[in-house]
């Protein structure tokens, strides 16, 4: 149970600092871009977005595990569809749902050299698909600190 208890432990910790830092962003920041160089340039997403695309990771990949629905979830956390801090932290505690829903079912380190197929067909175990999902989910919330310090001097929340 040693590395399923390391990898619950590492979701839950990625959870908690997105919810400390949806308290910490001002509501007028949420999503807040910063100015791009040259019209050409990509886009930068907002903080409030990169922690959408944080936890719909941990939702698709969680979802797709408990009932073997795959669905991205795109069109549910785009920021007209949770323009508040309230609403991210509500998507964000539903897709942690998921996720404690899908570490109940492990019952020891062993279930997670089951191979589960991903939506592209690819076979993986559940311990790469688990932590492909929190580098990616990582990925993006360390993008959202990022954003949130080019706004704010405060003090990153601590979890």
């Amino acid at each position: 149970m040693q590395i399923v208890r390391g990898l619950d432990e590492q979701f839950a910790r990625l959870h908690e600092r997105s919810r400390a830092l949806v308290r910490a962003v001002p509501a007028g920041r949420l999503y807040w871009q910063p100015p791009r160089e040259s019209p050409r340039a990509f886009p930068v997403y907002s903080c409030g977005e990169h922690l959408l695309r944080a936890a719909a990771a941990v939702e698709q990949t969680f979802g797709g595990i408990n009932v073997n629905l795959w669905d991205d979830p795109f069109e549910w956390t785009l920021p007209e569809a949770l323009p508040t801090p309230a609403h991210v932290a509500e998507y964000l505690d539903e897709a942690e749902a998921t996720r404690l829903r899908a570490f109940r079912t492990l019952r020891d380190d062993r279930d997670l050299s089951k191979e589960i197929a991903t939506p592209s067909g690819e076979m993986l175990t559940l311990f790469a698909l688990a932590a492909q999902t929190l580098v990616r989910a990582s990925h993006h919330q360390g993008r959202a600190f990022a954003t949130f310090r080019l706004f704010s001097d405060a003090r990153l929340p601590q979890v």
